[in-house]
């Protein structure tokens, strides 16, 4: 391959493993080494803390947040042993979507010093080049082998690398400067006749197929299977052009709410926008804001806007054309990428279009890369659809990142397609699926179609409104649903025993660590003023979220074989509607919490030590969790399994010189410094229900710890 490609994600297949390594290790410092190099454009220190835009944390997060990924990842895969720094590795762990776990406030945050994130970075390089060394590494790799978790790295770095650009090019001009290594498309002159005319192209009818089979890395979302029949349709030969979208903004289309939806509107007025936002109007004209510099308008270069910008302009043009004009569907974008011939993306030559970063640092004209009847189907920007992002047919989720799509199945995330001129490795192929909110801005334009509406059931959800996932339905049930056998429901029965032995003690804050979905979190709410709910699984804080936010579950639930029943269950019923704005849910690590969650009165911790990757880590510090005589409630079946928790970190239900060591003997090893034990062990039943004769019954151990 050429020295002056960035390389191309290795493939999965061959048959040369040790070639196979040396391909990984230099696709991991090639890219490594330039999203380091993407940093080099800011001017000073104080740029890495200044957020560009309100919505994001500063950029300071984004510089430590890959490098952190990797070392996370392969601690919860085993392949490495230890942290580096456990401070780092928390608070650079979990980035931002503005979903309701997001932590935004800046008071949470010290943040470090750009030079001591280099330095950890430097650390991390150096780590995983010994993991690439030493793992074994068989041919082809599966999504169950280490080299699959260390490509996920890779790829998660070049996502970020593209997410990281937006976010530079949002940033105050002052903050950036050029640079030789991301120089833009050669700029031409600013005049509107320069652009090309749009007009349409007629696309056959014809059959769809989706769901990943090529020997490449995929992101969950990309397997299973789909296949559709899409009608005959038109589709603009070019993506909106910049002169094209002027036609707009000049008939007042920012100002005439007629032209888009409630989103739209509700997006519109509380940004205050009147052109897209990066477009600058200046006395001398019109300028285009790129990633480091601002150039006269480029006026047959795409436009770049959001989803909703989008639509607002497909509503003006349909009335002005007297056409229906829309938004393409998924499946019409896939139907156009086959109409046009096109493949992936060479490993030993430039691409064929604007696309992994083989041609400019920035967008190019409309009318430079002609692929098959049209153009930019692949690369320049990538394309909006009206498509909701949406599981196909055997999705399943990978164990390491089990909360990579699930949380964006809500209706809120929208899919684009084709990748844009920095879109690099999984982003630049045919079966890339990547979904952002509608207001969100990317290296992002749009093409717009001609054709019938596309129905519901074909762009949103794909499945029904309950929950139909089996562990996620299991969770539902065991929190929200009926009781068994006559055994109490469990969250609740646990937070009756924390509530009676808080006592009079003070009730101001309380954490419920691995809450799950969240029914414990809403229970001790009757009796604390607030209450954190933490879990390490995003699908399951997305429960507890869903029912604090709309204040119902809908789940289906295996009854036999291939038979189901479908629940709603509700938080009025439950006699606990009153209290959602007493909690919060947040994603995070209880080995390795953020230093903000503190100063609880209680810390309810149920079923959570036999499930930890360090029981040891998260025991040793709880005492700076809580405050001075408040309670520390463990909870735990005792079920001790190497497949959650490394034998090494077992804090019982062993022999120790050859006497049985349970897990209440661990407990008070650990504890005893800083707490003492105030009641237990006490056990209390539960039951989890797997199908309608089959259920689980479990006695926890219950003790309860006050902090001296």
């Amino acid at each position: 391959m050429s020295s002056s490609l960035f390389p191309r994600t290795p493939a999965l297949s061959g048959d040369d493993a040790a070639a196979k390594r040396r391909e990984i290790r230099a696709c991991f410092h090639a890219t490594f080494d330039r999203y380091e190099q993407l940093f080099e454009v800011l001017t000073s220190d104080a740029a890495y803390y200044e957020k560009p835009i309100s919505l994001r944390h500063p950029l300071i997060f984004y510089f430590g947040h890959t490098a952190t990924f990797f070392i996370n990842k392969l601690l919860l895969a085993g392949m490495i042993e230890s942290r580096i720094e456990p401070r780092f590795e928390s608070m650079f762990a979990v980035g931002v979507d503005e979903m309701s776990w997001d932590d935004l406030d800046a008071a949470h945050y010290d943040w470090p010093s750009v030079e001591a994130v280099r330095a950890y970075r430097r650390q991390v390089r150096a780590a995983v080049d010994g993991v690439i060394e030493h793992m074994p590494l068989a041919l082809p790799i599966d999504w169950d082998a280490p080299a699959w978790v260390v490509l996920m790295g890779i790829e998660h770095e070049r996502i970020h690398l593209e997410t990281s650009s937006v976010l530079i090019r949002q940033h105050a001009l002052k903050h950036v400067r050029p640079h030789p290594a991301w120089q833009p498309w050669r700029i031409d002159g600013a005049a509107p006749a320069g652009a090309p005319m749009n007009g349409l192209v007629a696309i056959p009818a014809g059959e769809v197929s989706l769901g990943k089979t090529d020997a490449s890395y995929g992101w969950d979302n990309e397997y299973g299977h789909h296949v559709a029949h899409v009608p005959a349709f038109q589709a603009a030969r070019h993506l909106v052009s910049n002169a094209e979208f002027l036609e707009f903004v000049e008939a007042g289309g920012y100002a005439d709410d007629a032209w888009w939806d409630a989103e739209g509107r509700a997006w519109k007025d509380y940004a205050g926008a009147t052109q897209p936002t990066f477009w600058r109007r200046t006395d001398a004209g019109w300028r285009l804001r790129l990633m480091l510099e601002e150039v006269p308008m480029q006026w047959n270069w795409p436009v770049e806007v959001n989803n909703l910008e989008a639509a607002a302009f497909c509503a003006w043009k349909a009335a002005r054309a007297g056409l229906p004009v829309r938004l393409p569907s998924e499946d019409e974008w896939v139907r156009l990428y086959d109409h046009a011939g096109l493949d992936e993306v060479p490993a030993d030559a430039p691409a064929q279009a604007n696309l992994h970063l083989d041609h400019a640092a920035s967008s190019c004209p409309v009318d430079h890369f002609k692929q098959g009847e049209l153009y930019d189907v692949v690369g320049n920007v990538w394309q909006w659809t009206q498509t909701p992002i949406y599981p196909f047919d055997g999705f399943r989720v990978h164990p390491l990142y089990d909360d990579f799509t699930t949380p964006t199945f809500d209706g809120r995330h929208t899919l684009f397609k084709g990748g844009a001129w920095i879109s690099a490795g999984n982003e630049s192929r045919r079966s890339a699926r990547y979904a952002f909110r509608r207001h969100f801005f990317q290296h992002a334009g749009f093409r717009y179609v001609v054709g019938e509406p596309v129905s519901i059931s074909e762009t949103t959800v794909h499945s029904s409104n309950y929950e139909t996932d089996k562990l996620l339905s299991e969770y539902a049930e065991f929190h929200y649903g009926d009781t068994h056998f006559g055994v109490e429901n469990f969250p609740r029965a646990l937070a009756d025993l924390a509530i009676r032995a808080m006592g009079s003690l003070p009730a101001r804050s309380a954490l419920d660590l691995g809450c799950a979905a969240g029914r414990s979190s809403f229970e001790l709410a009757r009796h604390f003023e607030q209450v954190v709910g933490i879990d390490f699984s995003a699908r399951f804080i997305g429960l507890g979220v869903q029912m604090q936010e709309q204040g119902r579950l809908r789940y289906t639930f295996a009854e036999e074989g291939e038979l189901v029943s479908y629940h709603e269950r509700t938080l009025t019923d439950l006699g606990l509607d009153g209290l959602r704005d007493k909690v919060a849910f947040f994603q995070g690590d209880a080995c390795n919490l953020k230093p903000n969650f503190t100063g609880y009165d209680l810390i309810l911790a149920a079923n959570l030590i036999d499930r930890l990757y360090s029981p040891a880590k998260f025991l040793d510090h709880a005492h700076q969790r809580l405050n001075p005589g408040g309670l520390l409630m463990i909870a735990t079946p005792c079920t001790w399994l190497e497949e959650h928790t490394p034998r090494a970190e077992w804090i019982g239900g062993f022999k120790r010189d050859g006497e049985n060591f349970t897990t209440l003997d661990g407990l008070k090893a650990h504890l005893g410094a800083h707490f003492r034990l105030v009641e237990g062990p006490l056990e209390v039943p539960f039951v989890l229900r797997e199908t309608r004769r089959k259920f689980q019954h479990t006695l926890s151990e219950v003790t309860i710890w006050e902090r001296k």
